[in-house]
């Protein structure tokens, strides 16, 4: 195969080196779709996506529908001839209809190791659940939610320092090395393989809840500590410290913890220059950076030095 004519659909950060893998010789990219503007922030302006902006910044031409259930934007869809339609967390529902309209298909990257993981938010459940592995899969899409065949797969071990936003870094990174690859070898003539997925070990990875950032002293300090990592940067933990609301943004699990006599969840048991150590449900927490509401982010000893009665060895 001489060219490769494409129309790419992502949204957020994670699908911008995705874009920058499909920017190779002898591939056109007739179109970037990415959803609407829309308004953000306290003052509700208008903001582009990351998509867009490098997009635009491109040269290319952007495509912002509201759906892709309508006619007329399947019309359009068509009219650009594309022979493949590239999908990198573009959050819009792709119809049947639309799923058969490039010549050679659709493709998406997901961030997880498939079956497990399909959904939403497959890096943040991946540190959640401990996992000690996970990765990235160029798929074929079909009507189902991820559960299309398997092109390609890369895996990568989960560091024990990984957050949310590193392990997405990370794996944005390597979900457009993937694609790349496969871009080229297509080019070069081959028909790419694709492998059905597993039937066992599926786990979905529901959306992300604000709610769910708020850490309860009564759960263990190992679940908490995973919370705390997946949480950031988005929502980020938030917890009840000594009275005060705090934002989370760093913490350990205490290996020997010292507690003297019986420690209700959310007592503090140490607060000093190693941090603030928190009784839990099983084990102790250690607080190593927070945020005070309307604050900065500062390190636990800055904080105990505006409290200094939490000190306590």
């Amino acid at each position: 195969m001489k060219s490769l004519r494409i129309v790419f659909a992502g949204t957020p950060e994670f699908a911008v080196p995705h874009l920058a893998a499909c920017t190779i010789p002898t591939v056109e990219i007739a179109a970037v779709y990415t959803q609407p503007d829309r308004p953000t922030g306290r003052g509700r302006a208008l903001g582009t996506s990351p998509v867009k902006q490098a997009a635009l910044a491109a040269g290319l031409a952007v495509e912002q529908p509201e759906s892709l259930k309508s006619p007329d934007a399947q019309a359009r869809l068509r009219a650009l001839a594309p022979d493949l339609l590239v999908v990198v967390a573009y959050g819009l529902i792709l119809p049947r209809k639309v799923l058969a309209i490039p010549r050679l298909g659709c493709w998406n990257v997901h961030a997880s190791l498939l079956p497990r993981w399909r959904g939403a938010a497959p890096i943040q459940r991946a540190l959640l659940a401990g996992d000690t592995h996970t990765g990235v899969c160029l798929m074929r899409m079909e009507a189902g939610l991820d559960t299309g065949p398997v092109f390609a797969r890369r895996e990568l071990d989960i560091a024990r320092e990984d957050t949310g936003g590193s392990l997405h870094d990370k794996l944005a990174v390597l979900g457009a090395q993937v694609l790349a690859d496969g871009l080229r070898r297509t080019l070069a003539g081959e028909i790419l393989a694709a492998q059905a997925q597993p039937e066992s070990g599926t786990t979905y990875a529901h959306k992300l809840e604000k709610s769910e950032a708020r850490l309860d002293w009564n759960e263990s300090a190992v679940v908490l500590e995973r919370k705390v990592r997946a949480f950031d940067p988005w929502p980020v933990a938030e917890a009840d410290v000594a009275g005060e609301v705090l934002r989370v943004w760093r913490a350990a699990v205490c290996e020997s913890p010292q507690i003297a006599g019986d420690k209700s969840p959310g007592s503090i048991v140490a607060a000093g220059r190693e941090g603030i150590d928190v009784a839990c449900g099983a084990g102790v927490l250690r607080i190593l950076q927070l945020q005070r509401a309307g604050g900065r982010r500062i390190s636990a000893v800055d904080y105990l030095n505006a409290r200094p009665g939490l000190k306590r060895a």
